[in-house]
């Protein structure tokens, strides 16, 4: 792991401690029950990992608002999802320098399951998502083409948050989309 990695990831584990302090403190005073339910939004950081080519993590942010529920299906509730995140990588072998910048961005609709534990807001979704790919190749030569492009993508995942407090969750999912894994905190917004 590189030293500058290192301390990227130090300062955006620090920046999620701040904020979960700053947030525990309001959340206090918060009255209302902590379930996903008609009309909740929430909006937080995350950190992936797996599934990255020769990247060690991903940082990211999600925002999802629920729309619409489904008396019909359960009882649940769809939600709209835009999640964004970023990772890198780069490789080396036989002379030849590659480095890859990744910036997934997607849209997905989240079907949550209702559970009588209002703390445990488990999830489907399906979507899609443009992955925007940066990439620099040089060799003996000079620039060289990487052979990864830019593109449209799709999305399955399943996930879950588990609410410490009314305004405050765990969030985790994983699938197929930007990573494997990734967790994070949310923040429901008022």
């Amino acid at each position: 792991m590189s030293s500058s990695f290192s301390r990227k990831a130090a300062a955006f584990v620090t920046a999620i401690a701040c904020v979960a302090v700053t947030a525990s403190s309001a959340v206090a005073q918060a009255k209302s029950g902590g379930a996903f339910t008609m009309g909740y939004t929430d909006i937080g950081p995350t950190v992936g990992l797996g599934g990255l080519n020769g990247a060690s993590a991903s940082f990211g942010g999600r925002f999802e608002h629920a729309i619409k529920a489904l008396p019909d299906l359960g009882n649940g509730m769809l939600g709209i999802q835009v999640a964004a995140d970023y990772y890198s990588w780069s490789s080396n072998f036989s002379g030849y320098g590659f480095s890859y910048k990744y910036i997934p961005i997607g849209v997905t609709a989240n079907y949550h399951f209702k559970l009588d534990e209002p703390k445990i807001d488990p999830f489907i979704g399906a979507g899609l998502g443009y992955n925007v790919v940066s990439c620099d190749g040089t060799g003996a030569f000079g620039n060289i083409d990487c052979g990864y492009s830019s593109g449209i993508y799709g999305i399955i995942r399943a996930g879950a948050r588990y609410f410490f407090s009314p305004s405050m969750a765990l969030y985790g999912d994983v699938g197929a989309g930007g990573a494997t894994l990734n967790v994070g905190l949310m923040f429901k917004l008022h």
